[in-house]
């Protein structure tokens, strides 16, 4: 194994996996370094892991939603085979798969924990103690991601609290869980407890899902609650301990005190850069690392730091936090790479291949609950906060033929945000059964801004859930009469 290349990508996650394979696909030779498993966050503990979790339980409730199969779905969820199929998922936390995968891919793999001694340069500490020098020739890329943040609460931290990773990989389920946070993985792990038996409490500072339309959240919150799970929303955990009997107590700001046999923090995230020796090139470790839309990492100046060669694609550089977008990002890096070490031109303006732009207006994301929130672009307040003018059209979705042959008594909500100026659609969100099949529409319409006139030539098929554009279109022109 050589200890020079071209490039060296810090972490093996699947944005890492992608920045190296990019840059071997351009000409280039790149080391990838891992302290963990190959794959990472998203493979072992995150994405597919909590899908897992989540799909089996909401099959059931699917086929019970529909006359003729709902007679049929008979006993209780089996939820040791559904723990069973999510070890699967992760092929029992084994990544010799995904080794094989970089292998084969041209990449040299290194394990263990790497460390800048200086620009271009890492040092290698493996789990063994032995080190080794690395030492790119154009660029370092660090792919590292984020890892949980632990809330400031009394107690908290010596209450042996589980983050996002014991979560998804708990091999047995407790009687009662107790989840501090109102985001995404709070919404997806409720789901899936409440699901699986458990009784569950989550507190959260403010309202569910609060990035995302006001509708959303609140059409979630009563599915939990459907679903057996206790929301205590506008409240904060103010000291938590666990007693002598295992029991973990969470005293609320009102004073009331909620039992579980666990605790889940899913507060947000912090970036894993304080332990990369960043200080030695004359970065702040524990920073989350700025960047162009090429992905090189920006010094205090806002220009391309020590004349270009670092990188961060993924969670580490904060622009969004999801792994497609990460990948995303990592394609762009890895091209770019290779296009700056050939002295190819590079096309980093807006939209161009070298540049992550979808990063800024035109993120798609899916929030896994039931019933599944699917959205892209801005929220209607984020839209008007960005000095837009523009025009909201909001459908109910069970009015579309498509709807009531999917599912009896379907319910769920479709709103669109125009740009008026433009006439084009910056924000689109889905709130309903199996809606994320519907997101990739609307993210095509947003990245392309498609102008409207030109959408009503899109005719969506019948009877389909899709229907729903046609009818958000005839809202718009209703509005517009």
């Amino acid at each position: 194994m050589s200890s020079e290349y071209d490039v060296i990508v810090i972490g093996a996650g699947a944005v890492g996996e992608n920045v190296a394979d990019r840059a071997v696909q351009g000409g280039l030779t790149v080391a990838l370094v891992e302290a963990e498993l190959v794959g990472g966050e998203c493979s072992y503990w995150a994405c597919m892991p909590s899908k897992a979790l989540l799909r089996s339980g909401e099959a059931v409730r699917a086929a019970q939603r529909v006359g003729g199969a709902s007679a049929a779905v008979t006993g209780d969820l089996d939820v040791q085979a559904v723990l069973k199929r999510r070890d699967s998922f992760t092929s029992e936390w084994n990544d010799s798969g995904q080794v094989e995968w970089v292998q084969g891919a041209g990449i040299d793999l290194v394990r263990g924990h790497a460390v800048f001694t200086g620009p271009r340069e890492l040092r290698v500490t493996a789990e063994s103690g032995a080190e080794s020098i690395l030492r790119a020739r154009h660029a370092v890329v660090v792919s590292t991601g984020s890892t949980a943040l632990l809330p400031d609460v009394p107690g908290l931290a010596d209450a042996a609290p589980w983050t996002s990773r014991e979560a998804t990989s708990a091999q047995t389920i407790p009687a009662r869980l107790t989840i501090v946070g109102g985001g995404v993985v709070a919404a997806e792990m409720a789901t899936a407890y409440a699901t699986l038996g458990a009784a569950v409490d989550l507190v959260s500072r403010g309202t569910l899902l609060a990035g995302q339309e006001p509708f959303a959240g609140e059409i979630v919150a009563a599915s939990l609650e459907e679903l057996g799970v206790t929301l205590h929303l506008d409240h904060s955990p103010a000291s938590v301990e666990r007693g002598a009997d295992g029991v973990v107590r969470t005293t609320l700001d009102d004073g009331s005190v909620l039992e579980a046999e666990e605790i889940l923090v899913a507060t947000g995230r912090l970036p894993r850069t304080g332990d990369l020796g960043l200080e030695t090139i004359g970065l702040t470790p524990g920073d989350w690392l700025d960047t162009d839309d090429s992905l090189r990492v920006l010094g205090s100046d806002g220009r391309p730091f020590d004349g270009g060669w670092l990188y961060a694609t993924g969670d580490v550089n904060h622009r969004a936090l999801l792994t497609h977008q990460g990948k995303y990002q990592a394609r762009a890096a890895g091209d770019a790479i290779a296009a700056r070490a050939a002295g190819d031109e590079v096309h980093d303006a807006p939209w161009g291949r070298h540049a992550a732009t979808a990063d800024h207006r035109s993120v798609p994301q899916v929030t896994f609950t039931d019933p599944p929130v699917a959205s892209v672009g801005l929220t209607a307040k984020a839209a008007e906060k960005a000095g837009l003018r523009t025009r909201v059209v909001d459908y109910e979705i069970g009015s579309v033929a498509g709807a009531s042959v999917h599912s009896d008594g379907y319910t769920g909500t479709a709103r669109m945000v125009v740009d008026e100026d433009r006439q084009v659609i910056v924000g689109v969100t889905f709130v309903g059964p199996d809606v994320q099949e519907l997101l990739h529409s609307a993210t095509v319409a947003v990245v392309g801004e498609v102008p409207l006139s030109r959408l009503w030539h899109a005719v969506p098929s019948y009877p389909t859930i899709s229907e729903v554009w046609l009818r958000l279109l005839e809202g718009y022109g209703r509005q517009s009469a």
